[in-house]
């Protein structure tokens, strides 16, 4: 609960590198994430290329703050794990397929499970999201059958911002009646 609890959306970090060990640790724990009938459709492209972390920062709504990490991971889907002719199928934000938003769901499992283990072991991330799939696919180099879930940004915090308030359990907790 340590981890759930001291979670923060990181937008300033040290200038320092994560160690391959604690990178590897991160995704690991992406890949043990739980998926409906075990698909497992992530797949993770690490960045640390500058240019390419530009492109990305760009497109993620000029947010400029993401080029402080050190690490961007590119948490993509492959909704080929559900989807038999995916040719045939649009996979963006368009998309009203049942089973494409499985996949969305299994991937941000996994992305949560790696946002917990960076904060386990003493990294900051942020999550982000504010692009197009398009325009992420075209910088990436990814087929349209990928689907991109989120940006990770990876690295080790320069801040320490407070708790974001939460609503009470009485008002998120119903029982059967």
């Amino acid at each position: 609960m340590q981890e759930i609890k001291n979670r923060r959306s990181i937008r300033k970090y040290k200038d320092m590198q994560v160690s391959d060990t604690d990178l590897m640790k991160i995704l690991e724990a992406g890949r043990l994430a739980p998926s409906g009938s075990n698909t497992q459709p992530w797949h993770f492209i690490i960045i640390k290329n500058e240019e390419m972390k530009k492109a990305i920062a760009e497109i993620d709504h000029k947010q400029e703050w993401m080029l402080k990490a050190p690490i961007f991971i590119a948490c993509a889907a492959d909704i080929r794990c559900r989807i038999e002719f995916p040719e045939i199928m649009c996979c963006d934000e368009k998309c009203d397929s049942y089973e494409l938003k499985q996949i969305i769901r299994d991937s941000a499992i996994a992305i949560g499970y790696m946002l917990l283990e960076a904060e386990h072991i003493g990294l900051g991330t942020c999550w982000t999201g504010w692009y197009t799939q398009e325009d992420m696919k075209r910088v990436l180099g990814l087929p349209d059958y990928m689907y991109v879930n989120g940006i990770i940004t990876l690295g080790y915090a320069d801040e320490c911002p407070n708790s974001r308030p939460r609503r009470s359990l009485e008002e998120i907790v119903s029982y059967e009646v």
